[in-house]
C-alpha cells in the first residue's frame, strides 16, 4: 500500500469514517476525496461538506441516489419477498452494494489507487462492500482500517478520544455510543445497551416510528397499487419509487408500525442483536404478498417462495452482483408479471392489518370458492382425488400391520 496516493472513501460523517479521514492522511500521506450517498437519510447529511473538507478530504462527492436506491435495489428485493431470518428487511444490505458500485464508479474517474470503507472486521458490511468492489473492479486496492495492523482505534471510546484530540466533530459520546445506520428503507440502532439481548431498547433511539402505544386510537386506512411486482401508486396518486417509500414511511411511523428487534446471524459466524425500525417497507411487504395471494399461481408462488431464505441470504451476505443473484432475479420477475392489483391496509398501533386485495388478473373465483350452492364444481370428484394422494400413506398402513 506504499503506492497509495489518492484514496476514495465511503464517508458517512459519523464516528469511524470522520476518524477514518485523519488516520488516511496520517498513515499513507494521500490525497482524501470523500463519498457520501444520498439514500434518503436526510438530516444525516447536512453540514457533511464542511466536515469533511475541515477533517482532511481533498474534496466531497455528495450524490443524491435515492431514486436509483428504490427502483433498483428495495423494489427487486420487495419482488422476491426477501427477509432475512423471517424478520429483517434488510435495509443496510440492499444499500451497501450500490454505494460501492458508485465509489468504484468514482475511483475510475479520479484515477485513485484504493477505496476505502469504514467497516468493522466483526460485521456484515466489510463483506458487502468488498466483495462489491472486486466484482466491479478486480484490481482495485482495498484499505479496511479496522483490518490493518497499523489501525489501533480498536474501540470506540478510544475512537471517541483520536476525534477529540484532533478536534474532530462526532455526534456519539461514550454516554449514547449507539451505532445507527439510515436510508429511506429504514434506520438500525446497535451498541451500548443494545449488546445485552434481555435490554428492552430505550424509546429515545427511535428516530422513524412513534411507540405504539402513542400511535393514533383510530386507524389508518390505505391502498397501495402494484403493477408487476412494483408499488407504483398510493390511494390512487402515481408516486416515483423513492417518494413513493417515502409518503410510506409517514403513514407507518406515525401508526408505530415497522419496529423489529432481533438477535441475527452475521456472516462471518457470530450473532448479533439489531434493533430496526422499517416503517414504510413494512406495509409494502404485506400489500405485495396480499396482491400475489390472489394473482400467483400456487406452484409458481411455492417454488418463489422457496427461493426467499436463499435470495435473502445472498443480500445480506454481500452477494448482490454474483452470477446466482442475476439468475435468481430473472426468475422472480419472471414470476412477477401478473402481479397487478391493489391491497388495501389497515394501520392501527404498531399493526399492519390487510383488509382487502383486488385484481384485474385475479386468480380467485367465487363461483369455484363458495360455501353456497354451485354449479362449477362436483364435491365428489373430490373423493378420487383425496384416495389417490392417500393411496401411498394407505400402503405403508397395511405393510406395518
Amino acid at each position: 500500500m506504499s503506492d497509495v496516493k489518492k484514496v476514495v472513501l465511503a464517508y458517512s460523517g459519523g464516528l469511524d469514517t470522520s476518524v477514518i479521514v485523519r488516520w488516511l492522511i496520517e498513515t499513507f500521506d494521500c490525497e482524501v476525496i470523500a463519498f457520501a450517498a444520498d439514500l434518503g437519510q436526510k438530516e444525516e447529511l447536512e453540514g457533511l461538506e464542511e466536515k469533511a473538507i475541515n477533517t482532511g478530504a481533498s474534496k466531497i462527492y455528495i450524490e443524491d441516489l435515492t431514486e436509483e436506491f428504490v427502483r433498483e435495489f428495495v423494489f427487486p428485493a420487495l419482488r422476491a419477498n426477501a427477509i432475512y431470518e423471517g424478520t429483517y428487511l434488510m435495509g443496510t444490505s440492499l444499500a451497501r452494494p450500490l454505494i460501492a458500485k458508485r465509489q468504484i464508479e468514482i475511483a475510475r474517474q479520479e484515477s485513485a489507487d484504493a477505496v476505502c470503507h469504514g467497516s468493522t472486521g466483526k460485521g456484515n458490511d466489510q463483506v458487502r462492500f468488498e466483495i462489491t468492489y472486486l466484482a466491479l473492479e478486480p484490481n482495485i486496492k482495498i484499505i479496511s482500517p479496522w483490518k490493518d495492523d497499523r489501525w489501533t482505534l480498536t474501540s470506540r471510546d478510544a475512537m471517541i478520544d483520536y476525534a477529540n484530540q484532533h478536534n474532530i466533530p462526532i455526534t456519539m459520546t461514550k454516554e449514547k455510543p449507539y451505532s445507527e445506520d439510515r436510508n429511506i428503507l429504514h434506520i438500525s440502532h446497535e451498541g451500548g445497551i443494545l449488546e445485552d439481548p434481555w435490554a428492552e431498547p430505550p424509546e429515545n433511539i427511535f428516530v422513524l416510528t412513534v411507540s405504539p402505544e402513542q400511535a393514533p386510537d383510530i386507524p389508518t386506512y390505505v391502498e397501495i397499487d402494484f403493477v408487476e411486482g412494483n408499488p407504483v401508486a398510493v390511494n390512487g396518486n402515481m408516486l416515483s419509487p423513492a417518494v413513493l417509500l417515502d409518503t410510506m414511511n409517514e403513514l407507518a411511523g406515525a401508526n408505530g408500525i415497522g419496529r423489529v428487534d432481533m438477535v441475527e446471524n452475521r456472516f462471518v459466524g457470530m450473532k448479533s442483536r439489531g434493533v430496526y425500525e422499517t416503517p414504510g417497507g413494512t406495509i409494502l411487504w404485506a400489500a405485495h404478498r396480499a396482491v400475489e395471494s390472489i394473482t400467483m399461481d400456487r406452484e409458481v408462488m411455492l417454488m418463489r417462495d422457496s427461493l426467499i431464505p436463499k435470495y435473502s441470504q445472498l443480500v445480506y451476505n454481500g452477494f448482490w452482483y454474483s452470477p446466482e443473484m442475476e439468475v435468481m432475479q430473472k426468475l422472480i420477475d419472471e414470476t412477477q408479471k401478473n402481479v397487478n392489483g391493489t391491497a388495501r391496509i389497515k394501520l392501527y398501533k404498531g399493526n399492519c392489518i390487510v383488509v382487502g386485495r383486488k385484481s384485474p388478473q385475479s386468480l380467485y373465483s367465487e363461483d369455484f370458492a363458495t360455501f353456497d350452492k354451485d354449479e362449477v364444481y362436483d364435491q365428489k370428484d373430490a373423493t378420487g382425488f383425496i384416495k389417490l394422494n392417500a393411496l401411498r400413506m394407505r400402503i405403508r398402513a397395511l405393510l406395518n400391520k
